[in-house]
């Protein structure tokens, strides 16, 4: 291509870009203060306007007391993290272990273990004079321990005959005993004194009604120990995981507040609780 070819090539290229509109934008000064400001403007408009809604002043009554009556405090903050240190080093591994089980075969055995748990039931229901609670709870047993191969299938549940555990606590509680003071149970964790002795009457009711003969001799620890890891293969709670150091204290002070709602002695839904409420619980 000679010169004269290079002349009429670059003609041609200026008479393309000439029929072409040429626009220049340029984009607004990046100002994010400004914009900050201007964002601002509506919230403060609103905040001094006489529209607002007006709060009523938090006073001591309306919050939930921090208290807790915790006179082993000393001997539960060791026995919290000894539960810690054996729940780190044994249950949640052999409860791990458990969970890769099928799992018609981890539902079937905790089926059975509240299938057993029936008779408890049945026991309390009826010392905190129940009768229809416990004419419930007799119907779950006799349908899953014939239908339900042992307890192993929960038929009762989807015959619209919902589970509804009860324990001798609550039949402490029926009869007006506080829950106590607060104790950590070694291998059990949080509980309270009244909590204490009812796991010890659960598992009185269970050793002398012996269901299957579970509940005597060597094959008792057996079948407690397939219970213990098959409810921490349930729980997600983890010590620790919260990485606070008061942790110890939130998880007192969770389980007393749940035991008192549960007694009717702190309302969940009434701002002023009763005056039963602001001493420390066991007190």
């Amino acid at each position: 291509m000679g010169r004269m070819g290079y002349l009429c090539l670059l003609a041609l290229t200026l008479g393309g870009c000439a029929t072409q509109q040429l626009e220049i934008r340029s984009l607004p000064p990046d100002r994010p203060a400004a914009r900050m400001a201007e964002a601002m403007q509506p919230a403060r408009a609103m905040a001094t306007t006489d529209t607002a809604i007006p709060t009523a002043p938090v006073t001591p009554a309306d919050a939930p007391s921090m208290q807790t009556y915790d006179p082993w405090e000393r001997v539960n903050r060791l026995t919290y993290r000894f539960n810690a240190h054996l729940d780190e080093a044994v249950l949640l591994p052999v409860a791990d272990h458990y969970r890769r089980l099928p799992a018609p075969l981890r539902t079937g055995v905790h089926d059975f273990f509240r299938n057993l748990a029936e008779i408890g039931n049945i026991t309390n229901y009826a010392l905190q004079w129940r009768p229809r609670l416990a004419l419930r709870s007799l119907g779950r047993l006799v349908i899953n321990s014939t239908v339900g191969v042992f307890g192993l299938v929960d038929v009762a549940t989807k015959m619209r005959l919902a589970d509804r555990p009860t324990g001798f606590s609550a039949t402490l509680a029926r009869w007006g005993m506080h829950p106590g003071p607060y104790l950590v149970i070694p291998l059990l964790g949080p509980s309270t004194l009244r909590d204490g002795i009812g796991l010890l009457g659960d598992y009185a009711t269970l050793y002398v009604a012996n269901p299957l003969g579970f509940y005597r001799g060597t094959g008792s620890w057996y079948v407690d120990g397939v219970n213990v890891v098959d409810r921490r293969a349930s729980a997600n709670f983890r010590y620790f995981s919260s990485g606070s150091p008061f942790e110890y204290d939130a998880v007192r002070f969770l389980y007393v507040r749940a035991r008192l709602i549960e007694d009717g002695r702190f309302p969940a839904h009434d701002p002023h609780p009763d005056t039963d409420v602001n001493l420390p619980a066991g007190k």
